[in-house]
């Protein structure tokens, strides 16, 4: 790779990163040289990397106006939570039908959030969170659902990040008990039960987080 190719590829991964972690304030606008200033980057690698990430939908370049960081839409999310909801509840049932699988990660998990919270830490409590889920995901054996999944990680993040950086982030010992008793219905080996809780909680996540976005102006169909 180039040495052209590669600052570009960099200041793409640091710019995505930003906005996925929400440190680039969802709605904002930025001149090409205030984020080659704040990356330390030169306009043409920023330029290139903001056209690479206008196709992925996160930003938008405005002629004269510099680049606009897209908000996640209450439409995006509804998307991706129907593909999680799905896909992930049929992941859970699938670990519950296989009695050779060990649990203990997930439990792990659940055991970190609850320490976590109890000390104020909640950025721990999504990250451990976010492990409690996307093991379960590989624990299905299922690689190819695992890679879908995979693929809406970041827009969930993202939003996760905002909830999180506007102190909304809702109902974090309801998740834990949640999980709890995903893992009591997988350790049983009841599929059916399994997947009907994992897809309950991911229905309750969905619409706290439509909540949250509302509550903060970002309402586009």
């Amino acid at each position: 790779m180039s040495t052209k190719a590669n600052t570009t590829e960099l200041a793409y991964r640091e710019l995505r990163r930003r906005i996925i972690e929400s440190e680039l304030t969802p709605g904002s606008h930025f001149l090409e040289q205030e984020l080659g200033l704040m990356l330390g980057f030169s306009r043409t690698p920023i330029r290139e990397a903001a056209i690479r990430l206008q196709g992925e939908g996160l930003v938008q370049i405005v002629p004269r106006h510099g680049i606009r960081i897209v908000p996640t839409s209450i439409s995006d999310i509804r998307n991706i939570y129907q593909v999680l909801i799905s896909l992930e509840s049929t992941a859970a049932g699938l670990v519950a039908s296989r009695a050779d699988i060990d649990l203990a990660p997930l439990t792990q998990a659940c055991d970190n959030m609850s320490a976590a919270f109890e000390r104020g830490d909640m950025l721990t409590w999504a990250a451990e969170d976010e492990v409690f889920h996307e093991t379960l995901v590989a624990l299905s054996g299922n690689a190819r659902l695992a890679r879908v999944v995979m693929n809406c990680r970041d827009q969930v993040h993202r939003v996760r990040r905002f909830t999180q950086m506007v102190k909304a982030h809702p109902q974090p010992l309801e998740s834990i008990d949640e999980h709890r008793a995903i893992i009591d219905a997988m350790r049983c080996g009841d599929a059916a039960k399994a997947s009907d809780l994992y897809r309950a909680h991911r229905e309750r996540g969905w619409r706290d987080q439509t909540d949250v976005l509302q509550q903060y102006g970002i309402q586009q169909a």
